[in-house]
Order: C-alpha cells, then structure tokens, then sequence
C-alpha cells in the first residue's frame, strides 16, 4: 500500500510539474517588427527578444520587410502557435485592424510599440517616446543654434519627412514646424522651395533614396544659382542621410554644410556627426523602450494593470500609453550618451 501510495504521489508532483512546465511554456510573446532595411529596427527586435528571454518568456520575433500582408500572415501564425501577447511595430498603422480583431477575439492583449495602431480598437496598449516631443528638439536645436530669438536672419531651411503610412512621421513634423512656424511667419527663416506641408515633403517609406531624389530636385530647382542653404530639417537619419548625400553630389563639404537634423543616432549619422556632416540626431534609446514593454507585457501577463503615462487618439479609441524621454545627440555629448552608456562601442562609430 505504502508503495503505491508513492507511485501515486510521483505521479501527482510529475503531472504537477508537466503543468506548470507547460504554463510557463505558453508565456509566449508575439514581436512584430516592421523591416530589417533599417538599423533600428534591428536593434530594437534585438533588444526586445533579449529582455524578454531574460525576463522568462518565450519569445517569437518577425520582421515583415516593410510588406503589409507579410505583418498580417506573420501576426496569424503568432496567434496560431499560442502567443499570449502580442507587441507589434507596425508598416502600416491603419492596415491592421482585421488581425488585430483575431486577437481581440482571442483574448490576446496587443501592445502597439512605438508606431500607433490606429483606426481600431483592437489595441491595448501603446509603448512609445513622446514623438511631437521629437520634432520640438529638433526644432527647439535650430532654433537655439542660430539665435533665432535675436538674429535678423533670414535663414534659407528645407524640411524633409517620413513616411505618410506610419502615425510617428506626422508627429515628428509637426512638432519641428510647430515649433519654426513663428520664425517662418517673422521671415527669420524662409522656405525657399515653398515646400512646407507634410504630404508634400514626406518620404514613403523612409528610404534614403527618396529623400536623396528629392533633395536633388530642391538643389537643382532653387539652389542652382547659388542662393544660400542654412538648414535641412530632416525627421529622422535615414531621410538624413539621403539629404546628406545630395548635399554632398552638389558640392557640399563639411566646411559649409548646412545644419542637419536627424533621429535614432545611426552608426552612419553618428560618424557624420563626428565628421561635421550632420548636426544632430535625437536619440530615442531602444533599450529603453523595450525595457519599458517588457514590463508592461510582465504586468500583463501576471494579471496587472500596466503603468501608464498618456494616452493617444488612434481615430476610434484613446490609446493608454507610455512616453519614454528622447534627448538629443551631438558632437559635444555622443561619446557620453552613445559609447559611455554602451550602446556603442567606440569601435563602432570609428572610421
């Protein structure tokens, strides 16, 4: 009897710890990432899978190369295979409603990481920095670099965008000229090309090619006869780049270029920072931000309710949120903010 009453109790602890072996199993999480063309997106799916991991979950990382219905196949077989969270960085913030509803139906929590969701209710959560906030740096640099609050100028500016399909790009503009809006309307800055609404100076996609063709456009148009170029307002450092690399074809050297903006402190932009190519990048740190979701997925998934700090309109719902702070890299502070804090290796950001 004694016997069997072991055998019974070894077969109680066994399917015990199959259970809870198996309950940890199902703490699977859903990342879905936008592109690998661009280096932040790799660095934040990086980052993401490493807290995740570290924090006890499995984790099913998925780059959809920047094509919509990749996103919406890959996010169904998440649900497929038992995620119980889903964090998704959008392609497209408003096509992705119908998935999104299978979650919903699922009763699968959805964290829209740093590109809003928009267009549905099929969204929980929203992990972010304060993307208006972003544009008001980059504002805010040029406004303080050149003085505008006492100089005369004028200062000749030109603004590149990003990408009309992704929430963010409208924010981020929108807040720089926002901010440069008064100095515009006190002629201290003057447009020279008169391109200043958003659908007209965005970038699809982001490509750097783009914003290259475009800029090569503006220069041959309104520059050509040597009218003087001060500013390029770019959102973020792949349009950067792009401008960059026109400025460059038309003649452009670090001695006389003109005073560039950028975002997400790129190894390439960092380094022309470093050379006096580029003057800024705001630099959103992704460590942060994936902190930051892991634990609003750890809240989630042990029945709390995440910490939030704002709340976003999405066009059906206003989103609970999260803002992390962006500050601003230079040449004066990247080695403190970049290389010091370990996001790079100085290494990295060598010739």
């Amino acid at each position: 009897m004694k016997k069997l009453v072991s055998i019974l109790l070894v077969l109680v602890l066994s399917l015990s710890l199959l259970t809870v072996a198996s309950a940890e199993a199902a703490k699977k999480v859903g990342v879905a990432m936008p592109t690998q063309s661009l280096q932040r997106w790799n660095q934040d799916g990086s980052n993401m899978k490493a807290q995740l991991e570290a924090a006890g979950f499995e984790v099913d990382l998925q780059y959809a190369n920047n094509d919509v219905a990749t996103q919406v196949s890959q996010i169904e077989n998440m649900l497929l295979n038992g995620c119980e969270v889903l964090v998704v960085a959008s392609i497209d913030g408003g096509a992705l409603d119908t998935v999104l509803g299978l979650a919903k139906e699922a009763g699968v929590p959805v964290i829209a990481y740093d590109r809003l969701l928009t267009g549905t209710a099929n969204v929980d959560y929203y992990t972010t920095f304060d993307n208006y906030g972003v544009g008001q740096i980059q504002g805010q640099y040029i406004v303080d670099r050149f003085d505008l609050e006492n100089a005369e100028g004028p200062f000749n500016i030109e603004f590149t965008a990003g990408s009309p399909d992704d929430n963010n790009a409208g924010l981020f503009f929108a807040g720089a000229f926002d901010t440069l809006k008064p100095y515009i309307d006190a002629g201290k800055l003057v447009v020279v090309s008169g391109q200043t609404e958003f659908e007209v100076v965005a970038t699809p996609a982001w490509k750097s090619e783009t914003a290259q063709a475009r800029m090569d456009n503006i220069l041959t148009g309104f520059y050509a006869d040597g009218t003087k170029l001060d500013i390029c307002l770019c959102s973020n450092d792949s349009t950067a780049l792009g401008v960059t690399n026109s400025l460059i074809n038309f003649g452009f050297t670090a001695e006389n270029m003109p005073v560039i903006t950028g975002q997400d402190c790129d190894v390439a932009n960092t380094k022309n920072m470093i050379a006096g190519l580029q003057a800024m990048s705001v630099f959103k740190d992704t460590r942060t931000l994936a902190a930051q979701t892991v634990v609003m997925v750890t809240d989630i998934l042990n029945g709390k309710t995440p910490e939030t700090n704002a709340t976003y309109a999405n066009g059906v719902m206003d989103v609970p949120s999260y803002n992390c702070t962006p500050v601003f890299a230079d040449v004066n502070n990247y080695a403190e903010l970049l290389v010091e804090s370990g996001y790079y290796t100085a290494e990295q950001l060598a010739e």
